[in-house]
């Protein structure tokens, strides 16, 4: 089981290889690919050591899974070169989510849908996964009508370079190149990504088509505001959402409570909510402040939170391979 890790020395490659390691992966080879400068580079995997290759050396090598976390540039070039070798293609950019003939996958939610002819899978933006985590057993049972979310996302979620310009921000130095056009330190920007025609930022437009694809339900109505705040890891995300069949609170937080990969945190009496700081460097989605909006019938406000890093991004992919490896199809 030869795995290829595409963008190895990049912040999502590097808690991949943390993911594949803590979960014990059971890859036989591991082929560490990233730019040319890095080419030759050494990467530490299990105690061993393993040389940076560049991509064409990785596609040559015909390894059974390739994990790309690269950019939709490097994904839309490459994943069809690595595809036509045989190899099953995890990609983590948006460059394959919205295109009708690849599958869109949350592993808890949608894995079913993956054949051996999939050579391209798609991994979601890592606000969609833990919003559909909470949104697809709730869907099953009263019905989804409208979701308005609203996003307070960590600055990993931009990368390394974000994460140098707060810290430098924080220390009062102005060393660092500036990834966003103002300061986030003391500050919040309602912008995540760049704004599109319609003034929706692609983060926004994402959260508001992919769960449609992801849950197979095109009948209820989302809206998002994409907000990016001087947090280093995790995201969180306010969610109000409408049902069609009314709900009882208790069965809700039971429900989601029965929830793999689900963990309840709500209980204001003692101050217990889900925030970035507890979710970081954890693979559940946490949900906690789940309560009826009394503005209108059959509505509910809840608050969700988990590491943009990891569910959000490499552990999603992780868990998508590992069920191609469970199900034979690789």
């Amino acid at each position: 089981m030869k795995v290829a890790l595409i963008g190895a020395t990049g912040m999502v490659g590097q808690v991949m290889l943390k993911v594949l390691e803590e979960r014990n992966f059971p890859l036989t080879e591991l082929i560490p690919v990233a730019s040319e400068k890095s080419v030759g580079k050494v990467i530490i995997f299990k105690g061993k050591e393993y040389k940076v290759v560049s991509m064409q050396t990785a596609i040559d090598m015909k390894p059974e899974i390739a994990l790309f976390s690269a950019g939709g540039t490097t994904s839309l070039e490459f994943a069809p070169k690595f595809a036509a070798a045989g190899t099953t293609v995890i990609d983590n950019s948006s460059a394959w989510r919205m295109e009708a003939d690849k599958k869109l996958i949350v592993p808890e939610i949608n894995a079913k849908e993956l054949t051996k002819e999939d050579k391209i899978i798609a991994n979601p933006n890592c606000s969609t996964i833990q919003l559909v985590m909470v949104l697809h057993p709730l869907n099953l049972k009263y019905n989804l009508k409208r979701v308005i979310v609203s996003t307070y996302q960590s600055v990993t979620g931009t990368g390394k370079n974000a994460v140098d310009q707060l810290n430098a921000e924080i220390e009062g130095t102005n060393d660092v190149a500036k990834v966003y056009p103002y300061e986030i330190f003391k500050n919040a920007l309602p912008q995540c990504d760049v704004f599109s025609d319609d003034d929706y930022t692609k983060e926004e437009i994402k959260l508001m088509t992919e769960p449609k694809k992801i849950l197979g339900d095109h009948t209820f109505n989302i809206t998002a505001t994409a907000v990016r705040v001087p947090v280093q890891g995790g995201h969180s995300e306010s969610v109000n959402i409408e049902f069609e069949n009314d709900f009882d609170l208790d069965e809700v937080r039971n429900i989601l409570s029965n929830t793999p990969g689900v963990t309840v945190l709500d209980d204001v009496k003692n101050n217990i909510y889900p925030m970035p700081l507890y979710a970081e460097g954890k693979d559940e989605v946490f949900v906690g402040r789940i309560r009826k909006d009394f503005s209108q019938p059959k509505t509910l406000n809840m608050w969700i939170v988990a590491d943009n890093l990891r569910k959000g991004a490499a552990t999603n992919a992780v868990q998508i391979a590992e069920y191609l490896l469970e199900n034979k199809l690789v």
